[in-house]
């Protein structure tokens, strides 16, 4: 949402990062909306987590669909809307070192923690145990999720069957060890969006299919 605000406004302050920006700024924001919304006494939960992020995704994406609406031009309507529908069209040279870098720091700051998110799922009260704290780790976590897909939507649109089928798959096939995981499915990811970007290229010439 905070993309899409900065590309109907025509915000040019930071450049070809203002659409970088704009993204991270939402989703840093949605994340701080969806921890708050979900956290009560008894801290929080991942279930809860899951039903208020796609609760708050709905209203979001509702959200959205009013900016369109009222963008101020046909070609800012049209240009959103390919957009959110998630593509490569858009992604530029001048855009990628600043997504490789957030993609890169981000997933070996992960992968440093897989320890402590291979006993986080055990349940809090295992890790604690243990001696990892599940809510300070998911404050981080929210904080590097945010900046890592803030930078990757802001060039390619919200793609989502990728983050919501590949961890599984690659869970299934190398086992929930997260050194694993977190090796396999950033690889696998990437492998899957080549061929989904070809595909798209290809199958309608000279027209692209959005990859959403």
């Amino acid at each position: 949402m905070g993309a899409v605000l900065v590309g109907v406004l025509g915000v040019s302050a930071l450049g070809v990062h203002a659409v970088s920006a704009g993204a991270f700024a939402g989703a840093l924001a949605a994340t701080v909306l969806v921890y708050a919304v979900s956290y009560s006494r008894m801290g929080v939960t991942p279930l809860r987590l899951v039903l208020t992020g796609v609760a708050l995704s709905f209203g979001f994406q509702a959200v959205m669909s009013v900016i369109v609406y009222l963008a101020p031009s046909n070609e800012a309507t049209s240009t959103v809307l390919f957009w959110t529908m998630g593509s490569f069209g858009a992604a530029t040279w001048a855009s990628l070192p600043v997504v490789a870098a957030a993609v890169v720091l981000g997933a070996l700051l992960l992968r440093s923690r897989a320890r402590s998110l291979d006993v986080t799922a055990l349940g809090d009260e295992t890790a604690a145990s243990l001696g990892v704290d599940a809510d300070r780790l998911r404050r981080w976590l929210f904080v590097l999720t945010a900046v890592m897909t803030g930078a990757m939507v802001a060039v390619s649109g919200a793609i989502g069957f990728v983050g919501l089928v590949v961890p599984h798959v690659v869970r299934i096939l190398v086992g929930a060890d997260h050194r694993r995981v977190l090796t396999v499915a950033p690889l696998a990811g990437a492998v899957l969006m080549v061929w989904v970007d070809l595909v798209s290229r290809v199958v309608v010439a000279p027209r692209e299919l959005p990859s959403e």
